[in-house]
């Protein structure tokens, strides 16, 4: 009987020594290396072992869009197999836009995900997503140790301010730019002797990525430079459509530089002007276009925004203007182009 009360008393030691399992938290790690997503993984862990958290990394299975939100399910799953508390999911392709935070409460068994999401345009976007993360966190650990307490009937700790919203996963995340337009002013020259035509401009822009913009640009209704000979002129009028690839440096930032490269057809009228009995004559020529260009795209308010680019253009065949039987002036071997517009991402 002695032996059996001695064992008890050291058994009670035991369990009394031995701490409460930690708490730990899995961050998935998306599928791309982009800068920004990296930053937010390691704010992300750093923050988490500050509080004393444990942590585990999990690579994201490359079948999942990073662009998508990962499923609730696909979430759970994970928290199970990997028997972690929560779980913090970075959505993204090539900067964050969101956290996923799930977590899971023990009794009743279930499983809560909450959405965080932040301005990409925003300064410190990064650290700012990830101090989020962990508030909202903390909060859901929180809220879990309160209805455990109120189920125990112990009193609760005063809950601290709150200071995210978080929405629910199942809220679909969207780029903020997708679909867009813009118009504005083009104005024209030529290097031999053909003058400055302005005209308007209207662009019609696909965010393939956010550094990756694919855009329709057409221009033409402008004013006709004249260029004259003795006593011959001719008016010039220019009209040009092309598809055009934009690079976007810097996407997440406010001042975004970019380079482009254009093709497209360049349609160039010259009408003639002389006095009888010369006969002067209209000619309509259509041009293969290629235009390189470069420039900011500069957001101004909300969905709007302004482009500033310069452009040189080649056409093939270029354009060469005669009066008296003499080439007098020649478009498209380059052409100068500035362009100003104001656009709005619907």
């Amino acid at each position: 009987m002695r032996y059996l009360r001695l064992a008890v008393f050291v058994a009670t030691l035991l369990c009394a020594s031995t701490p409460a399992r930690a708490i730990t938290v899995a961050v998935v790690r998306p599928p791309s290396s982009a800068p920004k997503l990296t930053e937010t993984m390691y704010r992300l862990q750093g923050e988490l072992l500050s509080l004393g958290i444990g942590v585990q990394v999990v690579d994201r299975p490359a079948r999942h869009d990073a662009s998508a939100p990962p499923s609730q399910t696909w979430l759970q799953e994970l928290a199970t197999e990997r028997d972690v508390d929560a779980i913090i999911a970075i959505v993204g392709e090539d900067a964050p836009i969101a956290v996923d935070v799930g977590v899971t409460e023990q009794s009743p068994r279930r499983f809560e995900v909450s959405r965080v999401t932040v301005d990409p345009n925003a300064d410190s976007a990064s650290e700012r997503l990830a101090i989020r993360a962990i508030e909202v966190l903390r909060s859901s650990f929180l809220e879990i140790d309160l209805a455990a307490r109120r189920r125990a009937g112990e009193p609760a700790p005063k809950p601290p301010a709150a200071s995210v919203s978080a929405e629910p996963v199942s809220s679909p995340a969207s780029h903020p730019e997708r679909f867009g337009v813009e118009l504005g002013a083009a104005a024209l020259t030529s290097l031999d002797r053909v003058g400055t035509a302005l005209m308007p401009i209207v662009r019609l822009d696909w965010a393939a990525r956010p550094w990756l913009l694919v855009q329709v640009a057409l221009a033409g209704m402008g004013n006709r430079p004249t260029v004259t000979r003795l006593e011959s002129a001719a008016r010039i009028a220019q009209q040009y459509g092309v598809v055009r690839a934009c690079y976007r440096f810097r996407s997440d930032q406010r001042l975004r530089p970019f380079l482009a490269l254009s093709a497209g057809v360049l349609r160039t009228s010259v009408e003639g002007q002389a006095d009888s009995p010369k006969q002067p004559h209209t000619v309509d020529q259509w041009s293969l276009l290629v235009d390189g260009s470069a420039g900011i795209d500069l957001p101004i308010h909300g969905r709007y925004h302004v482009t500033l680019s310069a452009h040189a253009q080649v056409a093939q065949p270029y354009v060469a203007v005669h009066l008296e039987d003499t080439v007098v002036a020649t478009s498209g071997r380059p052409n100068l182009l500035l362009t100003l517009a104001l656009g709005a991402w619907l």
